[in-house]
């Protein structure tokens, strides 16, 4: 797969599907949220913009009523809410319906009397707000009064119509949201669903010739090796069969994430796999290499089965990738432990800890297409993002921790299928290398 020890890491997240979901369900929620908040918006424009027009008319109309009151209104019967007082060579007098307390303002028509302008003010008392006009009227002024009690009630009343109509406003919003988010994102939806099945049809459609093309390249290499071609020749045809070997890589890769997302494991209606006897199965195929690079392999489960839900040549290739990384970067003389336990009675827990590199703990190793550090090391797959994916669709989690130079530790925890308690694990060698 891929030298991992220089990409970056992240705690274990979302597989492909369940990625691809979230990002389906936030478009969803955004469209909604737009077109409720557009909604919204229109509602509450509407219900301010009919609520200005409403004082401003009923302003116009009071003043009217006060100008028509105060130019023509006789003190002794103005109409109802609506009072008028004259002064006249010095004395107050008005009509026969008594004014609320607190009127006429007499400074005010002194004033006016004084200098002759006119005058407007609005005056809040006994639970209403009035509105008076002093001026003059020929040699005399005038001072008309108007209750605007009756606006007020209009305008409380029109709030309330205001308010309801926000409250229907917004559950039309939160339906008509809901419903154009679904049917605006019904074809990202798709095209992800396409998308999958596009990757699924090409890497299979590739998987045939790109192992043909690998096969020939192999055979090539060898042939330039009997018939004595030269050395940098030699040395072309072992990186064109090192290409054509990671291409056919990143396509089973492809594919196998494709087929992941498009039908994730279900844990309670997957067959089960014995996850001791697939890791011992994996440690027993990677003895020989493990020996011709000198690193010890040593491998501990239970004495009984380890049983998980899922599929086996998934968790296969999960065990092959993680063994392959610890091979990759552990030299000469090291060590690698594959232990396979159960820390609870739920829970099964492969762990393959090695004595190599290590990478930075602020690095990002489950990031897609990770390109590996050095020359000769350089890779482009999906690495740990794929097994991420594979543990993930078990139901399980997969993490790693190291320090640079100190190693690498990658634990995967699988959720056990219900049955009796094992006896404790006993540590098992699987191999040991000349160079133990």
């Amino acid at each position: 797969m891929t030298p991992w020890r220089r990409a970056r890491t992240a705690p274990a997240g979302l597989s492909w599907l369940a990625a691809e979901r979230v990002v389906v369900a936030r478009a969803r929620r955004r469209v909604g949220l737009l077109v409720g908040l557009a909604v919204t918006v229109l509602v509450t424009a509407v219900g301010v913009l009919s609520y200005g027009m409403l004082i401003r008319g009923q302003e116009r109309q009071i003043k009217r009523e006060l100008a028509y009151t105060a130019s023509r209104g006789d003190p002794s019967g103005p109409p109802g809410c609506t009072w008028l007082f004259l002064l006249h060579d010095g004395e107050i007098s008005g009509g026969a319906v008594p004014a609320p307390s607190g009127f006429p303002l007499a400074a005010a028509m002194s004033t006016t009397a004084r200098t002759g302008i006119p005058s407007e003010t609005t005056i809040e008392r006994h639970g209403t707000v009035y509105f008076v006009l002093t001026e003059t009227r020929g040699e005399d002024v005038v001072q008309a009064i108007f209750d605007a009690r009756y606006q007020l009630a209009d305008r409380r009343h029109l709030l309330v119509a205001l308010a309801v109509a926000e409250l229907l406003g917004l559950v039309v919003a939160v339906a008509s949201g809901a419903v154009v988010g679904r049917l605006a994102v019904a074809p990202l939806a798709d095209s992800l669903a396409r998308q999958r099945r596009f990757i699924a049809d090409v890497s299979h459609e590739l998987r045939t010739p790109i192992a043909q093309v690998h096969t020939r390249a192999q055979l090539l290499a060898r042939r330039a090796g009997a018939a004595g071609v030269p050395v940098e020749y030699q040395a072309e045809l072992n990186r064109l069969t090192g290409t054509t070997r990671r291409l056919g890589e990143v396509v089973n890769d492809l594919l196998l994430s494709a087929r992941l997302a498009a039908a994730p494991g279900d844990g309670a209606a997957a067959d089960p796999v014995d996850l001791a006897a697939v890791a011992e199965a994996a440690v027993l195929a990677e003895n020989d290499r493990a020996g011709e690079q000198g690193v010890r392999l040593t491998f501990s489960r239970p004495d009984v089965p380890v049983p998980v839900s899922g599929v086996e040549s998934a968790l296969r290739r999960v065990i092959s990738e993680l063994l392959t990384n610890a091979l990759t970067h552990t030299p000469a003389g090291g060590r690698i432990d594959v232990t396979v336990r159960l820390p609870a009675h739920d829970v099964a827990e492969l762990i393959v800890a090695d004595t190599g590199n290590g990478f930075d703990p602020a690095d990002r190793i489950f990031d897609r297409f990770h390109s590996g550090a050095g020359p000769d090391k350089r890779h482009t797959g999906l690495g740990l993002a794929l097994l991420r994916e594979v543990v993930t669709g078990h139901g399980g989690t997969i993490d790693a921790r190291s320090h640079p130079g100190r190693g690498a530790r990658f634990a995967v925890r699988l959720p056990v299928r219900p049955s009796p308690r094992p006896a404790a694990s006993t540590p098992t060698p699987a191999s040991v290398s000349g160079n133990a």
